[in-house]
């Protein structure tokens, strides 16, 4: 396990030694982005109204306070299960040019292509952190889509030392939660085997 500090805008060379179950750190833009945002880019083809080409995104639907005079300050913002964007995301991937999709759990076969054929990360922030993660937010520099409500508004922030987030699927397009899955699977096998042998005596 390695650790990566990475800085919007990021190429594919600095991704390219990154692998499942390394640690990354950002600087930079990340910007809000889950369900009905990727429904509209994917299935309604209308165009993200930012720019997210070698940025990041989050799933995630934040808790926003209004300041007014269109300033805004970032009170939670935990991620969402990324497993209800999956159907969307390895064509999100391809016509946006995101380069790091930040979610909570695993994802599946869509994204595992769309990070490995468009040099894409998906990572994994800690669950129950939402209000740690607000105060790595330095701004919210714009919000777009606003008539979706606060969830599913696009909030485009300014992070700093956002993290820690932990690698899922790597270029290659490896699955972190998948590999592990097999593992597990095995042990779990082994396990039952070695109890039957104990308990075999019981009728």
């Amino acid at each position: 396990m390695k650790e990566f500090h990475l800085t919007t805008p990021i190429s594919e060379e600095d991704i390219k030694d990154i692998q499942i179950g390394d640690i990354v750190y950002l600087d930079g833009i990340i910007v809000t982005c889950r369900d009905v945002a990727h429904r509209r880019v994917v299935e309604e083809g209308l165009e993200l109204p930012v720019d997210v080409k070698d940025k990041a995104i989050l799933h995630a639907g934040p808790i926003i306070k209004d300041k007014g005079n269109d300033q805004h300050e970032m009170v939670a913002v935990g991620p969402t299960t990324s497993m209800r964007m999956e159907k969307f995301e390895e064509q999100f991937i391809k016509e946006t040019g995101v380069r790091l999709v930040v979610g909570k759990g695993g994802m599946g076969p869509g994204t595992e292509a769309g990070c490995k054929n468009n040099n894409a990360l998906h990572l994994v922030y800690p669950a129950g952190n939402a209000v740690f993660a607000a105060t790595k937010v330095e701004k919210i520099v714009d919000a777009q889509w606003k008539d979706l409500g606060m969830p599913e508004t696009l909030w485009v922030c300014q992070v700093k030392d956002y993290g820690p987030l932990v690698v899922s699927i790597d270029t290659n397009g490896d699955n972190l939660f998948e590999k592990n899955k097999v593992e597990f699977n095995k042990r779990k096998e082994e396990e039952i085997e070695r109890i039957n042998k104990e308990v075999k005596f019981i009728k």
